[in-house]
């Protein structure tokens, strides 16, 4: 066999080789890519995202969309291939498989954890935008959950609305670890509550749970695992109390970055005007009731999908914009927010015409 012959013939079992081997071996990662968006002012799946009942609503031109990012299954196995090709496009991110499935939470476990997430940004953005436009919304703090094997398993229960604790009324969550905690393991603690369906009939009736219903429960403290703290084993949520209904839907999307976009749009359904102007803007960033707006996973992914349907501005978590802005693809505007009044300034600007005025993510 001729040289030239025998070399071309190795190299091409070589290649071969390798390709087998790329295809086979598999490795540790996952890959993130950009995902759908969604126009929270318009509807999904032939249903409306945003759905008032009881408060006037005024039709809204525009697009404020929210964004997603698709990530690869929790069975997934990528292999060696597939990885170079992540590592080499510009449209996909390979990231540790840990990443996206720690190894010590199960995948229902992640399932619930984003569906709850989303459940809970989902209220932050209806406060957020409903303090906005002048209404005050009431909270309540309630026990969220009661860990198993706990002093308070059988004596509280999910959604039990929380009055006091030893007498002090309680405002807010942390004020009951504030109480509990000044006990010493093996004590007492006497929590004033009114009970689950009880709260939540008041609730659905637009009130809150009342001294009327209440009854105390006394609960014997234990020590906390990784220190002397006393606990009961309870981890204490809020509930709100609306002036009116607000459905937010929109099927298999989880985790809390679409809060500030639920927030934005709630304001512009519920209030005369178009906050953007007629505009195609798209945005993320997670939100609490005070409206300020944090950071999220996946912007450079984001971005991309925004660009592709349509945006022209893209509203970002001040914490991503150096991220945003090394990964920026042409055509899009990165704006820098910090708060939801912050995202309302910038859509004045924009629908004013005064793009030179926004505050631009710059890379670091």
């Amino acid at each position: 066999m001729p040289r030239r012959t025998a070399t071309l013939l190795t190299s091409t079992l070589l290649l071969i080789g390798l390709l087998c081997a790329g295809l086979l071996i598999h490795v540790p990662y996952g890959e993130m890519s950009p995902g759908p968006t969604v126009n929270t002012l318009g509807r999904h799946d032939g249903e409306p995202v945003l759905t008032i009942d009881g408060h006037e609503t005024y039709d809204a031109a525009g697009h404020l969309n929210m964004t997603t990012v698709r990530v690869t299954g929790v069975d997934y196995r990528m292999n060696l291939l597939e990885a170079v090709g992540g590592w080499l496009a510009d449209d996909r991110s390979v990231v540790p498989y840990d990443t996206l499935y720690p190894q010590d939470v199960s995948a229902d476990e992640v399932e619930e954890q984003n569906a709850e997430e989303f459940s809970a940004s989902q209220e932050s953005a209806k406060v957020a935008a409903l303090e906005e436009i002048g209404y005050d919304v009431p909270t309540q703090t309630i026990v969220g959950a009661v860990l198993e094997d706990s002093p308070a398993q059988g004596r509280l229960h999910a959604g039990d609305a929380i009055l006091a604790v030893d007498g002090t009324p309680i405002s807010e969550p942390a004020e009951v670890a504030e109480q509990v905690t000044a006990h010493e393991p093996g004590e007492t603690v006497v929590f004033t509550v009114v009970p689950a369906d009880v709260a939540e009939a008041a609730h659905d009736a637009g009130e809150q749970a009342s001294d009327a219903d209440a009854r105390d429960v006394e609960i014997t403290t234990e020590a906390a695992d990784d220190d002397q703290r006393a606990v009961v084993g309870i981890q204490a949520g809020v509930t709100h109390t609306f002036p009116f209904d607000i459905d937010i839907k929109l099927a298999d999307v989880g985790g809390p970055s679409a809060g500030l976009m639920f927030s934005l749009g709630l304001v512009d359904v519920l209030t005369e005007g178009d906050l953007t102007g007629g505009e195609f803007v798209a945005g993320t960033g997670t939100i609490d009731d005070e409206g300020t707006v944090g950071p999220i996973g996946g912007v450079s992914m984001k971005i991309i999908a925004a660009r592709d349907a349509g945006a022209t501005y893209f509203l970002t978590p001040s914490d991503n914009c150096a991220t945003a802005a090394e990964n920026r693809p042409d055509g899009l505007t990165l704006v820098e927010v910090d708060t939801l009044q912050d995202a309302l300034d910038a859509l004045a600007d924009i629908r004013g015409d005064r793009a030179g005025d926004l505050p631009l993510c710059s890379a670091g």
